[in-house]
């Protein structure tokens, strides 16, 4: 039950150090591409190649909805989860242009959507529960039901590390869900509900102040539950699709296979992640800092440096798909730009 808890593979020292001496012998001053020189080098050491590179993305868009959305604390209405699904399978939505753009495998999961059974071509459908229960009230989900959605995200990336991608993307779609990861965040820093939720989907300013409540209600109704366990603060207050993609990360660090982490909700179940399993942050870069209150202070204790900041917050992965163009022309720079000495250049000071 507990697979999550596994040993993840280590990074390759010998490729990173191999990546370094190379990047000290191009044709400019050392460290003067900053993060184009830190992505490479660190992508080197991920992918075990002295000569990394993105030929294969994989974008794994998981999606549930949520029983906190009873609480009205989104603009949206709920119906707008399972409607995205279809227009992500059908190409129209902003992570599908992108996963075009690049060349990336797009992987539709439904883990558990409100509404009747449906057959959308480009969708897997695996209908956990019918989102998760209203956290404001009772457990979101139960233990057996975290499970499973996590064990959704292994499989994902096992299915993503057979085909041979070069690095994994894991976005979200769900109604309500900054609110869940609000609260997750709560649980996982010890920190009032206050200083991590934003407004989401463009919430009024009265709608935020109820929305602050109803995290700072449920944080101090589950906590004699959680306590201090990060598994059962999941499942008190998390979503289905939150924990998918915690899994997901988990199972990448197992493999090895190199991840790039979204926005708000995805850092939070990245913080879930590695708050279950250390060794799973060092397969972690950081796609952007978002525009949505809370994300920064994730960030800050993941130690994470992210490539861009665009003030993005629609989710869906675009952040980290967004930032697939820098890696891949980190990449490329890393791969062939001229050494000093193949140009005839002096590569010393004087």
């Amino acid at each position: 039950m507990s697979w999550w808890l596994e040993a993840c593979k280590v990074p390759s020292a010998e490729m990173k150090q191999q990546a370094e001496q190379r990047q000290s012998q191009l044709t400019k001053p050392t460290g003067s591409l900053a993060a184009l020189e830190n992505v490479a080098v660190q992508l080197a050491s991920l992918q075990n190649n002295p000569k990394p590179q993105l030929e294969h993305p994989w974008i794994t868009i998981f999606a549930g909805d949520h029983g906190v959305m009873a609480e009205n604390v989104s603009a949206y209405p709920q119906a707008v989860t399972r409607q995205m699904l279809q227009n992500f399978a059908t190409g129209g939505a902003c992570i599908s242009v992108i996963a075009k753009e690049y060349a990336a495998t797009l992987q539709v999961i439904d883990c558990g959507t409100v509404g009747d059974a449906y057959e959308y071509q480009g969708v897997e459908r695996h209908c956990i529960a019918p989102g998760t229960a209203n956290f404001a009230k009772q457990v979101a989900m139960t233990e057996e039901q975290c499970a499973k959605a996590m064990d959704l995200g292994r499989k994902s990336v096992e299915k993503a590390f057979a085909n041979h991608a070069s690095i994994y993307i894991a976005g979200e779609m769900g109604i309500g869900n900054t609110c869940a990861a609000s609260a997750v965040a709560s649980f996982l820093l010890n920190e009032p509900a206050e200083q991590l939720t934003g407004v989401g989907t463009g919430i009024r300013e009265e709608q935020l102040i109820h929305k602050k409540n109803i995290i700072k209600n449920a944080v101090e109704m589950h906590k004699n539950y959680v306590k201090s366990d990060v598994f059962k603060a999941l499942c008190a207050v998390g979503g289905l699709e939150i924990a998918a993609m915690t899994g997901a990360y988990i199972r990448c660090a197992q493999v090895g296979l190199a991840v790039i982490v979204d926005g708000f909700i995805s850092s939070v179940a990245a913080l879930v992640a590695v708050q279950l399993n250390p060794a799973v942050r060092q397969w972690m870069l950081f796609g952007h800092q978002s525009a949505e209150y809370g994300h920064l202070r994730i960030l800050q204790e993941l130690n994470a440096d992210p490539l861009l900041k665009l003030n993005l917050r629609l989710g869906e992965g675009s952040g980290a798909g967004a930032s697939l163009g820098v890696i891949k022309l980190a990449c490329s720079l890393h791969n062939n730009m001229a050494t000093f000495a193949e140009a005839a250049v002096i590569g010393e000071k004087v």
